[in-house]
């Protein structure tokens, strides 16, 4: 028997697109920093969350690279001759990505008490009905 995958299927023209963003999404990291949130703010609005305490504004940047949202953290190197007896505040840089769905738009990104929070819309095209014409040969 044929296995027929999902950019295979005959009803879904097109869809191998999908297929690879199922693979890209299924191999990004399990790095679990920074840790993040994502609600539904709205029908149509959503928010991701990310702790980033201890980084500045100027130490993030949001970008959007082929349908992916990403969010990177790098903190300057500190110059100065401080001895830590501890350090358990992590100062590591990070990067976070995002697979966006078509249609869906950032809107804004704040930070606010150590939460870096960034504002997604998906944006609903109108339904339309296009006419077709059969040409003769």
């Amino acid at each position: 028997m044929t296995k027929l995958s999902f950019g295979a299927h005959p009803y879904l023209l097109g869809f191998d697109q999908l297929e690879r963003l199922v693979e890209r999404t299924a191999k990004t990291g399990s790095d679990s920093y920074p840790p993040y949130n994502i609600e539904q703010s709205g029908p149509d609005a959503f928010a991701i969350t990310l702790a980033v305490a201890g980084f500045a504004e100027e130490d993030l940047a949001i970008t959007m690279e082929d349908r992916a949202l990403v969010i990177r953290g790098r903190q300057a190197e500190e110059t100065g001759e401080r001895v830590f007896l501890h350090r358990g505040i992590a100062a590591r840089a990070f990067q976070r990505s995002f697979v966006l769905a078509d249609g869906v738009e950032v809107e804004g990104a704040r930070l606010e008490n150590g939460l870096l929070h960034v504002e997604l819309r998906r944006a609903v095209p109108e339904p339309q009905v296009e006419r077709i014409p059969i040409r003769r040969r």
